[in-house]
């Protein structure tokens, strides 16, 4: 059962061989976006089994309480190993990158980078390919493209022109407004 319990009343393990730093203000961020969903196992002494990482992010945004999982059914042998196999087990899995473009585009008005997501790592960029271009070829002295020309390649539009003049771009999105990420968020399709 979940109980709301006063930090100042919780303690964090001395011993705890997990370094978790790194991760408080993702976690945090969490918290202050969706909620303190996860609660914080501790043991009948109040003091911290698993979630030492949601403990510190609770201090720092200065939570009065927090919620708990008493595990008093739990030995002092039980809760010694369930402190490595909560940690261990997540590091055991493992993200499906066939899945998680079309999952991660659900998301709309929510940064992820402030949950520690950086796409970069995640989706690195792909190599260059060859392709089949032939820099001998012959070039047309006249452009065949026109400034202010567009083109529509599917359900693309392109334009030969300024990305920086206004005017063409409105030309360009005729009144449609495009969905924009920034680069951090940005995933390939």
């Amino acid at each position: 059962m979940v109980e709301f319990i006063n930090i100042k009343d919780i303690k964090p393990y001395e011993k705890n061989p997990r370094k978790n730093d790194k991760a408080v203000d993702s976690v945090a961020a969490s918290i202050k976006e969706f909620g303190f969903k996860v609660p914080v196992i501790i043991d009948k002494n109040h003091e911290i089994v698993a979630g030492h990482t949601r403990y510190k992010a609770a201090k720092k945004l200065k939570l009065k309480e927090i919620p708990c999982i008493i595990a008093n059914d739990l030995t002092d042998n039980q809760i010694a190993a369930f402190r490595f196999a909560e940690n261990k087990t997540h590091e055991l899995s493992e993200w499906d990158f066939d899945l998680f473009p079309d999952e991660f585009k659900k998301i709309i008005d929510i940064d992820m980078t402030a949950f520690g997501f950086d796409f970069e790592d995640i989706f690195p960029a792909a190599e260059p390919e060859e392709d089949d271009f032939d820099v001998d070829a012959n070039i047309p002295e006249t452009p065949i493209s026109k400034l202010g020309e567009i083109y529509q390649l599917g359900r693309h539009r392109l334009m030969c022109g300024d990305s920086t003049d206004e005017t063409q771009i409105a030309r360009l999105m005729d009144g449609i407004k495009a969905d924009l990420y920034r680069l951090t968020n940005n995933i390939p399709s």
